[in-house]
């Protein structure tokens, strides 16, 4: 199936006061100085697709300065149906999605409906940060998968909220109360266990799709593996979360779960976060989007929106190449690009072969500038 965006409107978002964009099926270039909102073009994609901002901002500041509210409207086409799909937000008091006209019950319901991934330079904090970096990786992908997934993320993360709460609570009132603690750590069970092993599927299937996209990329042989390190693949979740009991009150949070989980990295045999090499870690980066990519288009059947940010000037001319022939091979669907480079756009165009539309950008403001 395939899917792309026919027209986006934005009110208040981010720069833009008002912008309308009447897109490409196959690709669109946002070309301007750094500043201008290219970027803001693709988050506001990555909003109405998922219900958030793709740089973790908070909605009080994605509304555009001096405005108390926001607006994203897109039109969707998935063949030969077409759906508008429209976000209101006003900060702090409301936060609406409508698909055909009709609010959705639960923003979550909106979730892996119109898939999209996105490329951008601060991607290799995938592999260089934290744990919760690479957790939030699989989380989005997972969630854009399965339903059930979300429901239970959010589940999980809201019981875990609850439950920090009360250890906060027990350490500022000097009281403990066993048995309240013990209702929260039950309702942890199911959703844990759920997340757990649809995580472990997962990386089965994810592994042998990076493993094929990266030595493509580097164009040699390399051995990769991605491991997902979970303390619950060992022991049941009740056992843990008890043996935990008294490190949990002197943390006043809870110190195992889901939430503590890992994906590891390596590359031949070798930890990446510790041992890739520059050209190592640009490449496993864009092999994991790109992974990501493929494994939505082949679960969701249909083509997810790719917005590649900026990342063109982060590349050689080896790994550029490698990533246009993929996306050629590959028959990607609507692809948005942003660069501040003209020239450099044009060059990829051509060597891509599609249709297309440019759009210069400046303080604001997209006018297109060739197709």
């Amino acid at each position: 199936m395939v899917l792309h965006i026919q027209q986006l409107k934005l009110t208040n978002f981010k720069n833009y006061e008002q912008q309308e964009i009447t897109c490409s099926p196959h690709v669109n270039c946002f070309l301007g100085l750094n500043g201008m909102g290219k970027t803001n073009l693709l988050d506001a994609i990555y909003y109405i697709c998922m219900t958030k901002s793709h740089t973790g901002l908070t909605d009080g500041n994605v509304v555009r300065h001096g405005a108390d509210f926001f607006r994203v409207e897109a039109i969707f086409q998935q063949d030969e149906k077409r759906d508008k799909v429209v976000a209101k937000i006003i900060p702090r008091k409301k936060k609406e999605f409508e698909r055909n006209d009709v609010p959705y019950p639960r923003l979550a319901d909106h979730i892996g409906e119109y898939p999209v991934v996105i490329v951008a330079p601060n991607d290799t904090n995938i592999v260089l940060e934290g744990s919760e970096v690479r957790r939030r990786f699989l989380d989005n992908t997972l969630s854009q998968l399965d339903p059930i997934y979300l429901r239970s993320l959010l589940s999980y993360n809201k019981i875990l909220e609850q439950r920090n709460a009360l250890l906060r609570h027990f350490t500022e009132r000097r009281t403990f109360n066993e048995s309240l603690l013990e209702t929260y750590n039950v309702q942890l069970i199911e959703p844990a266990m759920l997340i757990c092993d649809k995580r472990k599927t997962f990386i089965t299937s994810f592994c042998k799709t990076l493993q094929e996209i990266y030595n493509f990329i580097v164009g040699q042989r390399e051995t990769i593996d991605c491991q997902y390190e979970s303390k619950l693949l060992e022991t049941p979740f009740e056992q843990l979360i008890a043996q935990a009991a008294e490190k949990d009150r002197a943390l006043q949070r809870t110190t195992v779960g889901i939430h503590r989980d890992n994906l590891e990295l390596k590359i031949n045999d070798y930890p990446a976060k510790q041992f890739a090499s520059q050209g190592q870690l640009k490449s496993l980066v864009l092999a994991l989007k790109l992974a990501q990519y493929e494994i939505l288009r082949q679960e969701k059947k249909m083509q997810p929106l790719l917005l590649l940010d900026d990342i063109f000037d982060k590349l050689d001319k080896t790994r550029v190449a490698h990533l246009l022939t993929l996306l050629l091979e590959k028959s990607f669907g609507q692809i948005f690009i942003t660069d501040t480079d003209d020239d450099r756009v044009t060059d990829i165009i051509q060597r891509l072969n599609v249709p297309y539309q440019k759009f210069r950008i400046e303080n604001g403001q997209a006018t297109l500038i060739g197709q």
